[in-house]
Formats: structure tokens, sequence, C-alpha cells
């Protein structure tokens, strides 16, 4: 074979080598998420979001409850002053009309005295009688009467007393819970802040359905976790044993898989990643 022969066969066979290695390189597939994925990834990165700002409320502890109790009940103990100090301007205002009705009695009293010196009669001297008779009856029962209200007022006065301290007390408390509970939040609302800002630009990313069922799973979730990563072969959430064919559909991404115990929304290594990634 000639040298010319022999440099044509080379670089034919140089060019297939190359041909063929551009063909496999362009026959490989390049790696195209899938739109599950992204639902994936934008549901996990939510997630992340929202247990931030669980993280901040938790730092404050039961003060919230605790000043939502005292709001409460200093609101209640407000309401049984009120009534019993309505009760006791009763008691005495209905003292007070007693009083004056002995005074209109002693007044007719003395009216009727005056006219029975001036009867022609016994006819009209024995009916002024029975009037002033009636009269000192009124005034009887009236001074019964008063009497019994003056004792319902002593013992309203020390109810009164005793729900004023009460609630006075309980009002201070209040104050100083509010206090404690306005310094932890002046020291996390700025971060609360732009994390609550960034859940509600996150969840602007996912359809309505899928964030409708996140809320829902993370309402009756203890922790607040609606999505989980998959961990150790058991889910991030309950803890429970998932089966190795169902770890193989939650890394395909061909649909979203939740936990047969708990019903969370489970995730692969790989969104959790893409997720800290950014």
């Amino acid at each position: 074979m000639a040298k010319s022969d022999v440099k044509t066969a080379a670089k034919k066979k140089a060019t297939s080598g190359k041909n063929g290695a551009e063909t496999a390189t362009a026959k490989k597939p390049a790696r195209v998420e899938s739109p599950v994925a992204d639902k994936l990834t934008s549901l996990y990165r939510l997630q992340t979001i929202d247990s931030e700002v669980d993280r901040i409320r938790i730092q404050r502890g039961e003060l919230p409850l605790e000043v939502q109790d005292l709001e409460d009940e200093v609101a209640g103990l407000e309401t049984r002053l009120n009534k019993l100090e309505g009760e006791l301007a009763d008691l005495e205002g209905q003292v007070s009309d007693k009083q004056n009705l002995i005074k209109d009695a002693k007044a007719q009293i003395k009216k009727y005295e005056g006219q029975q010196a001036k009867v022609r009669n016994n006819r009209e001297y024995d009916s002024l009688t029975k009037e002033i008779e009636f009269q000192n009856l009124e005034i009887q029962l009236a001074e019964k009467r008063i009497k019994e209200f003056k004792a319902q007022i002593e013992a309203k006065k020390e109810l009164v007393d005793e729900s004023r301290t009460r609630h006075e007390e309980r009002a201070k408390d209040l104050e100083l819970k509010r206090k404690e509970l306005d310094s932890i939040i002046a020291e996390t609302e700025k971060e609360e802040k732009t994390l609550l800002t960034q859940s509600e630009k996150a969840a602007k990313d996912i359809e309505e359905r899928l964030l409708s069922a996140y809320n829902r799973i993370r309402s009756n979730a203890r922790n607040g976790l609606a999505v989980v990563p998959v961990e150790r072969g058991s889910c991030g959430g309950c803890f429970n044993a998932i089966p190795p064919q169902r770890q193989l559909d939650i890394a395909a991404h061909k649909k979203i898989i939740v936990c047969e115990h708990c019903g969370r929304i489970l995730v692969d290594d790989q969104i959790v990643e893409r997720v800290q990634e950014g």
C-alpha cells in the first residue's frame, strides 16, 4: 500500500472515531428537571421559610397565649365589676326612693293630723285616722326595705372592692406581660417580617390546589411540617419507614407522593439540595 493510501486510511479512521465520539456524546441525554421536581422544590422552599417563622414564634414561648388569657380575664373582671357597680347603684337608688317615700308619708300624716283638728264628724275623723295608719304602715314597710337594701349594699360593696382589687392586679400583670412580649417581638420583628415577605413570594410560585393542600397538611401537623425529606429511608415527619419502591418513586419526580402514615409530602435529597443551593 502506498504511503498516501495509508495516510488517507488513517485520516478516515481518525475522522470516523471523532464522529463516533461526537455521536455518542450527542446521544447522551441532558439532565432536564421535570415539572413535578419544580413543584416539589417550590413547596420545600416554602416549607423551609415557614419553619423559620415557626422557630421565631416558638422562641416567644407561651407569652402570646398568656397575654391573650390575661386580656380575656381582665375583660371578664371588668364586665363583672361594671355589673356589680350597676347593681350597687340600683340598690342605693332604691334606698333613696324609700327615703323619699317616708318623707312624703310623714308629710301626708302631718297634713291628715291637721285636718283631724278641723273635722266636724266622727266619720271624717275615722277616715283620716285610717289614712294616717296606712301612711305609718308605709313608713314601717319602707324602713324595713331600707334595712334590707343597706345589708345588700354592704355585701355588694365588699364584692365590688374584691373585684376592683382583682381587676387592678390582673391589669398590672397584663401590662408586664405585654411589655415582655413587645420586647421579644421587637427583637425578632424585622427577621419575621422579612421571612413572611419571602413566604408570600414563595407561595405565589405554587399552584392554588397544591398550596391549599400544603396549608391544610401544615395546619394539621403539630410541628407545622407539611413537606419533609426522606431521611435514612424514613419519613422526616413521622419517622415511619418508607418502602424501597416508594423511595424510587419519590426520587423519580414523576408525581407528588405523600407519606402513607402521616400524609406529609415527601421529597428526596436532590430537592433538598436544590433549595439549599438557592
